[in-house]
């Protein structure tokens, strides 16, 4: 997936230096590492955000690295991405937020109407589907990413930091949520500093510091 990938801005240093990486199929793996060490900048180059200064980024058959822009979108629709400070829209309710993938991809309203309302259950916010994010809590905040997230049935999840804002009990909640997409096949990959979090799991880590893929810390 990750090709000798290395990302620097500008005339800047190294902020990733040679990180290979392959991810298979219906696979579930934590990305691990201190504040800084590069966890949020290897997760865009996944979600396409950036592209690496050199190494290649190869996502369904395709080096996405070298693809025209106007072939991105297709191959990110196959993506579910939850970022760490959620990027919902405050005007929108939980219904609309969620609904937006599947309305840029031209879905009929039936068929939003029915996927939206089964995956908001799915998540358990059955209640709060008409709800604006303002009025709801930082976990509930984040259900509602990962609905609009996975609500297109993406084949990567890519996560940052989806349990850092929440308390304990809520953050079980959302791994558990996050186990049981990896059941029906799709591939995980989580970014945490949460150590206790990651030792709860039997899942792989693949740990980053100053940059490097240090080890891939298999339980």
């Amino acid at each position: 997936m990750l090709s000798g990938v290395g990302l620097k801005y500008g005339q800047g240093p190294d902020i990733l230096s040679d990180i290979t990486i392959s991810l298979s199929k219906g696979s579930f793996h934590f990305l691990t590492g201190h504040s800084g060490a590069g966890k949020t900048s290897l997760l865009s180059l996944l979600y396409l955000a950036k592209r690496p200064t050199r190494g290649s980024v190869r996502l369904f058959g395709t080096d996405a690295s070298a693809a025209r822009r106007e072939e991105l979108p297709n191959i990110r629709r196959r993506l579910g991405v939850i970022f760490q400070d959620f990027r919902l829209l405050d005007h929108l309710s939980a219904f609309d937020n969620v609904a937006l993938p599947l309305r840029v991809a031209g879905l009929d309203k039936s068929e939003i109407q029915s996927n939206v309302t089964e995956i908001l259950s799915w998540v358990g916010l059955s209640n709060y589907i008409g709800a604006r994010p303002p009025v709801l809590s930082g976990g509930q905040k984040q259900l509602v990413a990962i609905a609009r997230a996975v609500v297109s049935r993406p084949q990567i999840i890519l996560a940052d930091e989806p349990t850092g804002s929440v308390d304990d009990k809520t953050a079980r909640r959302l791994m558990q949520l996050f186990v049981e997409l990896n059941k029906l096949g799709a591939c995980v990959l989580i970014a945490t500093h949460n150590e206790g979090l990651v030792d709860r799991f039997s899942f792989p880590r693949l740990h980053l510091s100053n940059g490097t893929l240090e080890q891939l810390d298999l339980k």
